[in-house]
């Protein structure tokens, strides 16, 4: 199960990153759409018909206050 949930979040073109993860939830998803319409049309597909996942929570972003993924060294 968590192979092919890897698997259709890997093949979404809305998910920009996906990192299966421990605690609370098994997956953490950063997607972007254009519009809450095409968000609900994803949501449809990979969560609400997906017998795999239980439940998700959504957060939305409302500002990028900061972004990057340099590791000072």
């Amino acid at each position: 199960m968590i192979d092919q949930a890897k698997q259709d979040f890997a093949t979404a073109s809305e998910v920009q990153q996906c990192y299966y993860v421990t605690g609370e939830a098994d997956f953490v998803l950063v997607v972007v759409v254009a519009s809450m319409a095409d968000y609900e049309s994803l949501a449809r597909r990979l969560f609400f018909g997906n017998h795999n996942v239980k439940r998700f929570r959504t957060f939305v972003a409302m500002d990028r206050v900061k972004v990057g993924l340099e590791v000072p060294v």
